[in-house]
């Protein structure tokens, strides 16, 4: 008796992996069909005769296996295999493969991703703007990472800080109290403070939701509210506060290709698109505002086909950009805004700090923890060992939702907090001992729902 192999899925014509494979069939997801091949693979689970083996050739042994061999898929966290050197593992990321040593392929890719460290440019200090009253901005969440980057930024380089915060309805109590002593503790940064709508937000919410089965809008709508704002107050730099773990986890699950790590730094490629700005009579663009048009221009007018026919799309943008279209008014002053930038040059510079870099070579989250407390105010959700992301009280289901869809094959993205707290583990951000505590305890991999669900449906309903 043959069946397909364990997360492998038929497809049309291909067959698929839901899993994160070895090196050096890394993205290797996807095998093209014969029509031969599909009619047999669709008879599955059955016997085949001696010549339906010959025509699936290379597949069999491999996608296609004898019913007895087939894997077993963790169904929690206890049965789950982990690496022997992070804390990936085959439960919170159904379809990881090991290597002999017991390796994961995030930890066998170690070498070759060791320099792929943003998405947008890094600059680790910034000059002092003449043209403006601010140098810099982020977004401000409440959470670890933002307020380690605003201390950063406004007391260790004295830089005049414009801070952003979305008031989501979910905002976490620590979040909240960490953001009030930071207003009294930073006395460099200046804060600005934006909500949508309830009717707006319910509109979009319940759209995100019937799409990704969560709400999380963080930051593309953050973006939208405030980049009018950016605009008008002519800020030279907008610092994003992801750390590290955060920009590679794209690259794993395949929705930035290792180009767009140095795109930034190739002056072929930005030479070719700023001719194209000067013949139609736009300034050219400077280092980071290419990634600030992009960003801005997807969330207003719709996800990037040509990024997509290539395949490194990304589902939770384009859901995100679907959902906004139902509450649309609240695009206009971000088309004014883009248009009026790209007219003028005045464009943010989309750029962010390495936190492994100024934190001498590891960004450690506890030490984080203890500067933020005693620098910012900063305070510590309740759960002990919580590190990754803070600020939201229901953080929890966009992890859960994400790992459900991914477990039962109906989406191909791997959920991101499984992959960022193994990233860490791997790059000393965190003990091995405190990762696997912090994703037993404090995050969202279960096949059962959780209860942070229903605060997120109560807000929409």
């Amino acid at each position: 008796m043959y069946d397909i192999q364990s997360r492998w899925q038929l497809e049309n014509n291909f067959l698929k992996y839901y899993g994160l494979r070895n090196q050096p069939y890394l993205f290797k997801n996807s095998i093209n069909l014969s029509k031969r091949q599909k009619r047999i693979i669709e008879k599955l689970p059955c016997e085949l005769t001696a010549s339906e083996v010959d025509t699936l050739g290379t597949l069999v042994g491999v996608q296609i296996v004898k019913a007895e061999n087939k894997k077993a898929i963790p169904s929690s966290i206890d049965e789950a295999r982990f690496c022997k050197t992070c804390v990936a593992n085959d439960f919170m990321i159904p379809g990881l493969e090991f290597d002999s040593n017991g390796k994961c392929p995030i930890c066998q890719s170690a070498e070759q991703t060791k320099n792929l460290k943003s998405i947008v440019p890094i600059m680790n200090s910034f000059p002092k703007s003449k043209k403006s009253r601010f140098d810099v901005a982020v977004f401000y969440t409440g959470g670890k990472d933002s307020t380690y980057l605003l201390y950063y930024l406004s007391k260790v380089l004295n830089l005049r800080v414009l801070a952003l915060t979305w008031e989501i309805p979910y905002m976490s109590e620590c979040a909240k109290k960490s953001i009030e002593n930071a207003k009294s503790k930073l006395d460099s940064v200046e804060f600005i403070s934006r909500r949508v709508s309830n009717n707006d937000l319910k509109k979009i919410y319940r759209k995100l939701h019937s799409l990704s089965e969560n709400t999380c809008a963080c930051p593309s709508l953050a973006y939208v509210l405030f980049y009018p704002e950016l605009v008008i107050n002519k800020v030279p730099y907008f610092v994003v506060g992801n750390e590290p773990a955060q920009m590679l986890g794209l690259y794993f699950n395949h929705m930035a290709p290792k180009a767009a790590y140095s795109f930034a730094e190739n002056k072929a490629l930005n030479f070719l698109f700023n001719v194209g700005r000067v013949l139609s009579l736009h300034p050219p663009l400077k280092k980071g505002q290419f990634h600030t048009l992009a960003t801005m221009k997807q969330l207003a007018y719709g996800d990037n086909k040509i990024k997509n026919l290539a395949g490194y799309s990304n589902p939770l943008v384009y859901n995100i950009c679907e959902s906004i279209k139902e509450a649309p008014e609240i695009l206009e002053p971000l088309k004014k805004a883009i248009r009026a930038s790209s007219r003028s040059g005045n464009i943010p510079a989309f750029v962010q700090v390495d936190f492994d870099e100024i934190c001498g070579g590891a960004y450690n989250w506890s030490k984080t923890k203890d500067t933020i407390i005693q620098e910012c105010g900063w305070v510590a959700p309740d759960e002990q060992n919580k590190a990754l992301h803070t600020s939201c009280k229901i953080e929890k289901c966009k992890e859960h939702s994400q790992f459900v869809r991914f477990y039962h094959m109906r989406s191909s993205m791997i959920p991101f907090s499984a992959l960022e707290i193994s990233i860490a583990s791997r790059s000393k951000n965190l003990s091995r001992e405190n990762a696997i505590a912090e994703l037993k305890a404090s995050l969202g991999f279960s096949l059962d729902e959780i209860p942070e669900c229903e605060i997120m449906k109560d807000y929409f309903k």
